[in-house]
């Protein structure tokens, strides 16, 4: 166990974790320069196109220090945004230690202080890392000054490098082995091992990622998962290379893989612990929690006839992503579908965008919504994240919505467009401090409705990039929700309704009324678009019919020729408009997801 060392590399998002891990592997030779690409650990198309890491993943790498003594060292790489946050904190509980990354040019950010306190919770060994020292925008000791007033960390004892053309990651490793204790543990106790990632192998079925904290475990042996309390026979266990690589045991200390037989990745519970049968551990590791999803959505086929091969793929889809939660949902508009809970904005967009390329699926979200809770007369609770569920409005005591804690950092010169920004989201300032010369901390709590939909948007446009943020989820908080339905020709469209605040409920049917009146198609007779709340009608736009100039035969004569026929055409739209349908093209509920100011 003295010769093993576990650490991860947590950063703010695009701070160079996954450029780091690149030279890190290419350092210890695990790949061949013929076979190396940017962000090896990143397996999606997805994530290399967008620079982000979606999937935390292992890699094990063998070092041999100065003193010729041959170290293992397991680094787990972990997403950087605030959805993925628990993954990240499963991966921390399995590591002694971290390279908390800071970018030479960006400085300290939002969550780079939010993966520190992580970080400290597990009280782990860190070392503070400059990246991208080698970029004109660089400020080195200015960087240096932050490390020392915002993380309290001691500047002298970091490493300045450069990821992209490898400076100073000589220095990283033997850094790593000499700072970042060696794992404590009992090889000869009962087998204590935390499930900290699952990924789905289509041979396989589901690999299961591991830190063993203590005991051993080898093939054939029989586990049991303490959460599920389900049992496995084991088939295979091994370390990640660049590829699995399988070994005889699996001990105290290590971080290895165990296929098991399992068939989907939701029989596996990220930060679950894993036992043996006929030896079990009293007690599992501390930690587990079951992920709660966030933000909702409905997700419908464009086309009807698609909804089974929608049904398949979005049973595929969970192999790989345990965190999708979905049911089966209907709507009288766009029929069959499915309402899907996300861990957040980023999520949702990313499983939107896989159905639609690794499973050529076409297909529609309703705009994304939050769980609310509502309290009846009768005593009764009700938490609701479709407005088509929604409660009638007689029957409700009270009713709450999620409020979150927002930290952003931000030069100060943006302070007055991030407060207004805030402000306008019905936030409320709680703390305003001076990180260092020049930038500013703010916290708020807000409604987490208000930010789902396009803050993170707005804050990087009006802070020019610079402004970065982080949240958390605090608790519920009493407001006046009201449900906003779109009628058509006095008709419900049931995949329109939300649910909103009733301040800004006036403001959002507006909105998605005129966004309506753009894309809908003018037909042979007038279309009125209303926002209603229950029976009162709060915005409107129309439609005006296509006219033909029906007087315009009658060249002279009396003008009652001319009256009778547009009497005449006066009452055939009156009729078309009794038997006439509304299509709702898809573009349109696209349209009215899109955000109200842009």
């Amino acid at each position: 166990m003295r010769q093993i060392r576990n650490f991860s590399i947590v950063a703010h998002i695009d701070h160079g974790k996954s450029t780091l891990a690149d030279r890190l592997i290419q350092t210890a030779g695990l790949v061949e320069d013929r076979q190396f690409h940017d962000q090896i650990l990143d397996a999606m198309d997805l994530e290399r196109e967008r620079g982000i890491t979606i999937k935390s993943s292992a890699v094990t790498l063998p070092y041999v220090g100065p003193d010729g003594v041959e170290y293992q060292i397991n680094l787990i790489d972990t997403p950087g945004h605030v959805d993925f946050s628990y993954e990240v904190s499963r991966a921390l509980a399995a590591c002694e230690g971290v390279l908390l990354l800071i970018d030479a040019a960006q400085g300290v950010e939002a969550q780079t202080l939010a993966n520190l306190y992580a970080a400290m919770e597990n009280d782990l060994a860190i070392i503070p890392v400059v990246n991208k020292i080698d970029l004109a925008a660089a400020d080195i000791p200015g960087t240096l000054a932050q490390i020392d007033k915002e993380l309290g960390l001691d500047p002298s004892e970091a490493l300045l490098v450069s990821a992209r053309d490898g400076t100073g990651l000589a220095e990283v490793l033997p850094k790593v082995v000499a700072t970042i204790p060696p794992p404590k543990g009992d090889p000869d106790g009962p087998l204590k091992a935390l499930i900290f990632d699952a990924f789905y192998d289509p041979f396989r079925g589901t690999v299961v990622a591991t830190r063993i904290v203590d005991g051993r475990l080898k093939a054939g042996d029989q586990i049991t998962l303490m959460a599920s309390k389900a049992q496995y026979r084991v088939e295979e266990i091994g370390l990640f290379r660049l590829k699995r690589e399988p070994a005889k045991e699996l001990s105290a200390g290590m971080v290895g893989y165990v296929i098991a037989g399992l068939k989907t990745v939701s029989d596996v519970a990220i930060g679950d612990t894993m036992t043996l049968a006929a030896n079990p551990a009293t007690d599992p590791l501390p930690g587990f929690k079951t992920v709660k999803p966030v933000v909702f959505s409905s997700i419908y086929p464009i086309s009807s006839d698609d909804y089974l091969s929608l049904a398949e793929a979005l049973e595929k889809y969970k192999l790989s992503d345990s965190a999708l939660v979905y049911q089966k949902d209907s709507s009288l508009a766009l029929g069959l579908g499915f309402r899907c809970g996300f861990l957040g904005l980023l999520h949702l967009e990313i499983a939107q965008e896989r159905l639609e390329r690794e499973f050529d699926q076409s297909i529609i979200m309703t705009a994304p919504s939050v769980r609310y809770q509502f309290r009846l007369k009768d005593g009764r609770e009700l938490f609701i994240d479709n407005p088509q569920d929604y409660p009638d409005p007689t029957h409700i005591d009270e009713s709450f919505e999620p409020y979150i804690k927002a930290t952003v950092l931000t030069p100060n010169r943006y302070i007055g467009a991030v407060m207004k920004l805030a402000l306008d989201r019905r936030g409320i300032s709680s703390s305003l401090g001076y990180a260092d010369r020049g930038r500013a901390e703010m916290v708020f709590e807000m409604p987490l409705a208000e930010v789902i939909y396009d803050f993170y948007d707005k804050l990087k446009s009006i802070t020019q990039g610079y402004g970065s943020f982080d949240y958390e989820l605090i608790d519920y908080r009493a407001n006046k929700l009201v449900k906003v339905d779109i009628l058509l020709n006095g008709e419900k469209v049931d995949a329109l309704s939300i649910i909103t605040h009733k301040d800004r409920a006036r403001t959002r049917a507006l909105s998605m009324c005129e966004r309506l009146k753009d894309e809908l198609p003018r037909q042979q007779f007038k279309i009125a678009i209303q926002g209603a709340i229950g029976g009162d009608i709060i915005a409107r736009s129309t439609i005006s019919a296509f006219r033909k100039d029906v007087t315009a035969k009658c060249y002279g004569g009396d003008i009652t020729r001319k009256r009778k026929l547009l009497e005449k055409q006066k009452k055939g739209k009156k009729r078309m408009k009794m038997v006439g349908q509304i299509e709702v093209p898809q573009s349109a509920f696209i349209a009215v997801l899109k955000s109200e100011e842009e």
